[in-house]
C-alpha cells in the first residue's frame, strides 16, 4: 500500500485538484484507492458524495490527527494507494501524515506566496528528518502552469526551488477547463462530455503523465516503495485492527 500526502501551508495551491487527479486516475487503471480527506472544507468529500467516480475510488472525511493512524492501520492490505488531501496548515496533522508517507507532494503556483508555503511545508520536513534521522521522499509539483508562456513570476518560483535544490515533478498541472470542471459537476475526466468541455484529451493526458510520474518517485527505477520514518511504529506494526469496510 502506497501512501501520498499533499501538502502546502497556504490554502488554493491546488492540493486538492492534483490529490482528485491522482486517485481517479489510479483508480481508472484498477487499483482500489483511498483518500482521506484532512482538509476542514471538504472540497473532496463532497465531490465523493455528490459526483459520479469510479467504483474503485472511495473518500473518507473528518481525518484528523487522533484517527490518521488508525485509519491507515484498517486500510493496510484493503486498498493498492492512499491520497491523503491535507489542510492549508503546517500543523501536527500535517507533520503526523508526512511521517506516515512513502512520498510527500508539494502543490505550488507560479506565485511567491504558493512558494512561501510550501517553503514552510518544506522546513517541516528538514526537521522531521532530522529528529527521525531517515529521509523523506518529497517533491514539488507546479499547479496551474500556463500551457503557452512561461510567467515572470513562475520563472522567480523555479529559480526558487532551483537554488534551494528542491526536486519537481518531471509533469506540471497545466491550467485546463477540464479540472475546474470535476469539482463543478462531480465527474471525473473519464465522465467529462468532450463535446463540452475544451482540450479534454490534453487534460487526461496530463493527469496520466502525472500519475506516471508519481508512480516513478514512489518507486524509483524499480525499486520497492520506501516508507516513511513513522510508518514501521504506526500503520505497518504488528497490531492488527479490523480491517476497515470497504464500498463494495
Amino acid at each position: 500500500m502506497a501512501i501520498v500526502s499533499l501538502a502546502n501551508a497556504k490554502g488554493g495551491a491546488s492540493k486538492t485538484t492534483a490529490a482528485l487527479l491522482l486517485a481517479c486516475e489510479f483508480a481508472r487503471r484498477g487499483d482500489r484507492v483511498a483518500v482521506l480527506d484532512c482538509d476542514p472544507l471538504a472540497c473532496m468529500t463532497d465531490w465523493f458524495r455528490h459526483g459520479r467516480n469510479d467504483g474503485n475510488l472511495f473518500v473518507l472525511s473528518g481525518v484528523a490527527t487522533t484517527t490518521l493512524s488508525d485509519h491507515l492501520r484498517r486500510l493496510r492490505g484493503q486498498v493498492e494507494h492512499v491520497i491523503i488531501d491535507l489542510s492549508g496548515a503546517a500543523d501536527v496533522l500535517v507533520a503526523l501524515a508526512i511521517g506516515l508517507s512513502d512520498l510527500t507532494l508539494i502543490p505550488v503556483q507560479g506565485c511567491v506566496m504558493d512558494a512561501r508555503g510550501a517553503i514552510q511545508v518544506l522546513d517541516l520536513i528538514r526537521h522531521i528528518e532530522n529528529n527521525a534521522r531517515a529521509n523523506i521522499n518529497h517533491a514539488v509539483l507546479l499547479t496551474r502552469v500556463n500551457p503557452i508562456v512561461t510567467t515572470r513570476a513562475m520563472r522567480r518560483v523555479k529559480l526558487l526551488l532551483s537554488e534551494n535544490r528542491i526536486r519537481l515533478v518531471d509533469t506540471p498541472l497545466v491550467e485546463r477547463t477540464a479540472f475546474r470542471e470535476l469539482f463543478e459537476r462531480g465527474d471525473t475526466l473519464s465522465s467529462l462530455d468532450p463535446a463540452k468541455v475544451s482540450n479534454l484529451a490534453k487534460a487526461q493526458a496530463n493527469a496520466q503523465a502525472f500519475a506516471n510520474d508519481v508512480l516513478t518517485l514512489l518507486s524509483p527505477t524499480g525499486e520497492a516503495v520506501r516508507h516513511g520514518p513513522f510508518s514501521s511504529m504506526c500503520y505497518r506494526s504488528q497490531h492488527v485492527s479490523e480491517p476497515a469496510v470497504l464500498p463494495v
